[in-house]
């Protein structure tokens, strides 16, 4: 069963064809042994009766007959009226057993013909010429020789039928190409579009078409699309109205601190406000999720170079591997943030980091390697989970959010693409970045 599955086209249009063709192929066959066995057979056995008992008839007008005027008008009238070209080798003699040259169902019917109505010794051969048979009859006065013309047993119906059935079929066929292509064609659009808004990107010729449960699974996606893309507005617009309310109360606190002085615990206290306000503007970031910016081309390999340019401010050095003119449709700085968490992370937890990006078939690929203490495979799930610490690498006095990782695979995910966690050859964790082209 399973290699029977490997031959089978995998695709919709593939297995529909397939289901309406095969049918009619059974039906075909079936077709034409019904008429080679009933009706071709039945008419070639008719014609082959026909000729022998021609044959016959000459022979015994020869006999009734006798004499050279006699057998020469017998002879001119089996050519004219029954097209039997006849001629008699006089004292010539045949072997005695009957030869024929071919198997084949005339030679069968013919020959059984001969023996029933003529009851002479003959001699057939159906091979030696395309277009001619000729038949050996021993007479007492030596053999009659006749060539009949191949026509005469053969009926025309089984070329007409052939060609029907074969002209048919074909119609059939690409009748039923052009249909199926038509209902499989709203299916890829439909596949499409789910695709597109996967990957963040707009999709507004896509309109429900094709048959009736095609147009209701399209008008679903429209609908569970609305729905998502308003939600998705409704939050933005919560989280824009909940950030004014957030930074009026802290930029008051920082002023009321720049006005009192500088002491040791209004300095613990600035440091606290200031920690507050980054981390409000982090949980901002990871819960708009970039929405609002519009996807376009963009050369990744630019993005990733002016990411490594301005980390390397830092003292950990930092190597790029990556080539120019990488385009791919994405949201730049939704990207761009991305990228600047995964490098922040391996500048924070590592003192060599290396960067590099490959293209691989249908994507590409950006890894993120780091020499620091690396992530338990156990926990390489659990670290892009929001505000997940690791206990062995991070403390709470660090100063991160925990939302770092978890930002950067919302935003990859948003484009289609994914991240994981792997071993670095450097010793510690490699970040791998997958992106749809």
């Amino acid at each position: 069963m399973i290699k029977i599955k490997q031959f089978l086209p995998r695709s919709l249009f593939g297995r529909s064809v397939m289901i309406i063709v095969t049918p009619l192929v059974l039906l075909q066959i079936v077709s034409t042994w019904v008429f080679y066995d009933r009706h071709w057979e039945t008419i070639t056995r008719r014609l082959a009766s026909a000729v022998a008992g021609e044959i016959s008839s000459v022979i015994d007008n020869r006999h009734n007959f006798p004499g050279e005027k006699n057998q020469n008008w017998v002879f001119h009238s089996a050519g004219t009226n029954l097209g039997l070209k006849i001629n008699v080798r006089k004292d010539d003699i045949l072997p005695n057993h009957t030869r024929t040259t071919g198997s084949s169902t005339l030679d069968k019917l013919l020959g059984n013909a001969l023996r029933s109505q003529v009851r002479r010794p003959f001699h057939m051969d159906t091979l030696s010429h395309k277009k001619k048979v000729r038949i050996e009859v021993q007479l007492p006065d030596g053999v009659m020789d006749i060539i009949v013309h191949r026509d005469r047993l053969f009926s025309s119906t089984t070329y007409i039928f052939v060609m029907w059935m074969v002209g048919t079929s074909l119609l059939l066929f690409a009748i039923a190409t052009i249909f199926m292509r038509n209902q499989v064609r709203p299916i890829q659009r439909l596949a499409t579009a789910v695709d597109n808004f996967g990957k963040g990107r707009e999709d507004s010729n896509f309109n429900p078409e094709g048959s009736t449960e095609i147009r209701q699974a399209a008008a679903a996606f429209n609908l569970m699309r609305e729905r998502i893309q308003r939600t998705i507005n409704q939050r933005t617009e919560m989280l824009a109205g909940i950030s004014h309310d957030l930074r009026t109360p802290l930029t008051r606190m920082k002023l009321q601190l720049a006005m009192i002085g500088d002491t040791p615990e209004i300095a613990e206290l600035r440091s606290d406000v200031e920690e507050m306000e980054k981390m409000v503007e982090e949980y901002l970031a990871f819960a708009r999720g970039e929405s609002a910016e519009y996807i376009k081309t963009t050369n990744i390999a630019s993005i990733l170079q002016d990411v490594v340019d301005s980390s390397r401010i830092n003292e950990t050095p930092i190597t790029i591997n990556t080539k120019d003119g990488v385009f791919i449709p994405i949201k730049p700085n939704g990207f761009k943030r991305a990228i600047t968490n995964l490098i922040s992370n391996a500048i924070f937890y590592g003192k060599k980091v290396a960067v590099e990006l490959t293209e691989i078939p249908g994507a590409i690929k950006i890894t993120v390697d780091d020499d620091g203490p690396g992530i338990p495979m156990e926990e390489r799930e659990d670290v892009f989970k929001p505000f997940y610490r690791l206990d062995s690498a991070r403390s709470p006095d660090s100063g991160g959010s925990g939302l770092g990782l978890t930002i950067a695979r919302d935003v990859i995910r948003a484009h289609g693409g994914d991240l994981t966690i792997e071993d670095s050859p450097l010793g510690g964790a490699r970040i791998c970045l997958r992106l749809p082209t």
